[in-house]
């Protein structure tokens, strides 16, 4: 349980904010890193901790992509599939990635190495 075992880290999240609630996407955050996924045992986790109800965290779960309700590879691989990116080669990337790794777009290898994730443009193609 993260309550326990990351209780100062908490502590220290909860001070940064001016209420409970405020809190929620850097301790979903914890969560996801502990678990490396936001189970539902995380999410109702994480509500019981700024007390509010599960269905708040998992809202937040399904509008923001960066928490995943599904375990995934210790490498996620989060390739943009909007038209700009398609333009510049962004199909022909997933292609070779699936075809690679052997796994289709939101598949995970055998060894839970890596995940491969298709998303709206991170603007992020420079890095």
């Amino acid at each position: 349980m993260i309550k326990e075992k990351y209780a100062k880290e908490i502590e220290g999240i909860l001070a940064r904010f001016p209420t409970k609630k405020s809190a929620a996407l850097p301790l979903m955050h914890l969560a996801q890193r502990e678990y490396g996924y936001m189970s539902k045992e995380a999410m109702q986790e994480v509500a019981a901790i700024l007390d509010l109800d599960p269905t708040h965290i998992l809202s937040l779960a399904g509008f923001y992509s960066l928490y995943y309700e599904e375990p995934q590879g210790k490498y996620v691989l989060e390739i943009c599939n909007d038209l700009a990116c398609a333009l510049r080669g962004a199909d022909d990337f997933v292609e070779m990635a699936t075809a690679k790794l052997g796994i289709p777009v939101d598949g995970t290898t055998e060894d839970g190495m890596f995940t491969i994730k298709t998303v709206m443009c991170l603007g992020a193609c420079d890095r």
